[in-house]
């Protein structure tokens, strides 16, 4: 008797998953979607709420990565600056009102922020020396009111001092005196924070000067007073560098001589800027020089020094001789303002921002940056830095010294729109203050909640696939009903 044969059995298939590329029962398909929603659960619990904030808060709101852009938009407050503006550079300088220009004509005096009060100090009216201080008072970012001719004034007239406001009291020291010649004094102002009166400037005769200077840049350390270089005879430049270090008390302590410059200068510009002293342009024994020379420190003792001042070729230099130029330290940028070089005044700005290593890889430069034509050349003014404004005051012009003064924005805003291959840069609402810090965290919050839930959803929905495959069948037979 014929047997028969068994029915063909069931041939089972492995299933593959990303265009068959992985076994879908795999490790590396799970690996896949375990990556997937890490990034996933990261991006809509963190990244788009953390966006959310910002987007409150700031002006504008970067989305993607954003490493270069081929499409830039910048706010019309930038002027005429390349866009984007390159970090440290300036607004195109505009003229301040007549109404703010000084009481009378001034140049080679120096200007001190103590507070909310701006002190003009000293200078030249052009026939010689003064001793008047004049006032003013901030009036919002960036602003000041008119000036006053009744501030204290100096015991000497006093031209092409060092100036610096340190510890609460602002110094004057050394200087041309009224007979023309370098002097060993220092004044000493000591507003009183309380009832915000100024007082009335001192001779400290604690600090006198080892010896006469006049053109010796006055800088404050964190620690005290430094006083580079300068003329003993109103000629010569010197290498001198002397220290006044504040004791535990708060009290400036006697000139202390430091490592000297690398180079003899005077009329030169001084900052502080990250961990170096930087002294850069200035007259030496030729003339003027672009020179820049870093100081660097030790401490010893726990008491800090000038150790040693260097100079390098390449783009450390300025690009061309300054000397008795606007210089200014902001936002660890260098700035070096008009100034004159051997054929004359000069209206360029040059700005550098050294690295973290002390180094700086050129001085940038802008010829829409410049002073403007109206003003030409500028020598012998007194910089100020009032937010994200750098204003000069007074000066001497192609006209002689000058009341008035100049100011630039030295913190060109940043495109408002930006479009790049992966990523873009949206406006956004800037709500500013505490409110706005609120309502950032409100909606950070908020987003974060909504997208918290939709996880909790998509996780209920795959761990009852029956039952939700039910109710989208329902939903497409009341459709075709």
């Amino acid at each position: 008797m014929a047997q028969r044969a068994l029915p063909a059995g069931t041939t089972r298939t492995r299933g593959r998953a990303l265009f068959g590329l992985l076994d879908a029962t795999g490790w590396a398909w799970a690996s896949v979607k375990a990556a997937f929603w890490f990034i996933l659960i990261i991006f809509l619990l963190g990244y788009i709420p953390d966006r959310a904030y910002y987007f409150t808060v700031n002006r504008t709101m970067d989305l993607g990565i954003l490493a270069w852009s081929p499409i830039n938009f910048c706010p019309p407050e930038n002027r005429n600056l390349p866009c984007p503006a390159p970090i440290g550079g300036a607004v195109p300088w505009e003229p301040s009102p007549p109404e703010l220009a000084l009481p009378a004509p001034r140049t080679d005096g120096a200007v001190a922020q103590a507070g909310t009060r701006i002190l003009y100090i000293g200078g030249s009216d052009g026939n010689g020396g003064t001793d008047t201080t004049f006032v003013s008072t901030m009036s919002g970012t960036g602003n000041f009111d008119r000036w006053a001719s009744d501030g204290p004034k100096l015991p000497e007239a006093r031209t092409n001092a060092g100036v610096a406001f340190s510890g609460g009291k602002i110094y004057v020291a050394g200087g041309l005196g009224p007979d023309n010649k370098p002097t060993d004094t220092v004044y000493v102002l000591s507003p009183d924070t309380q009832s915000g009166a100024l007082g009335e400037w001192t001779a400290a005769e604690d600090l006198v000067l080892p010896e006469a200077r006049s053109g010796a840049a006055l800088v404050a350390a964190p620690d005290g007073l430094i006083l580079v270089g300068g003329t003993a005879d109103g000629a010569t430049p010197t290498k001198t560098v002397w220290k006044s270090t504040f004791d535990p008390k708060g009290k400036l302590q006697k000139w202390a001589e430091q490592a000297p410059l690398y180079q003899e200068v005077t009329d030169g510009a001084a900052a502080m800027a990250g961990d170096y002293l930087w002294v850069y342009g200035g007259t030496a024994a030729n003339g003027p020089t672009a020179t820049v020379q870093r100081g660097e420190f030790q401490s010893v003792n726990g008491v800090s020094s000038v150790a040693r001042f260097g100079v390098r070729g390449d783009g450390t230099n300025l690009p061309a001789p300054r000397t008795n130029a606007a210089g200014f330290a902001a936002s660890g940028a260098l700035y070096v303002v008009g100034g004159s070089d051997a054929q004359g005044p000069r209206s360029e700005l040059y700005w550098a921002t050294p690295d973290g290593g002390g180094n700086i890889a050129e001085w940038k430069h802008l010829p829409q940056s410049d002073l403007s034509s109206a003003i030409g050349g500028l020598v012998g003014a007194a910089p100020v830095v009032l937010g994200p404004d750098a204003i000069l005051v007074g000066g001497t012009t192609k006209d002689g010294p000058t009341t008035g003064s100049t100011r630039a924005n030295i913190a060109p805003q940043e495109p408002f729109f930006q479009l790049g291959l992966v990523g873009a840069t949206v406006p956004a609402l800037k709500i500013d203050g505490e409110i706005g810090q609120q309502l950032g965290y409100l909606n950070a919050n908020t987003v974060g909640v909504v997208n918290f839930v939709l996880l909790l959803i998509v996780g209920w929905a795959f761990a009852h696939k029956d039952q939700v495959r039910s109710m989208r069948d329902r939903l497409r037979r009341r459709r075709a009903r």
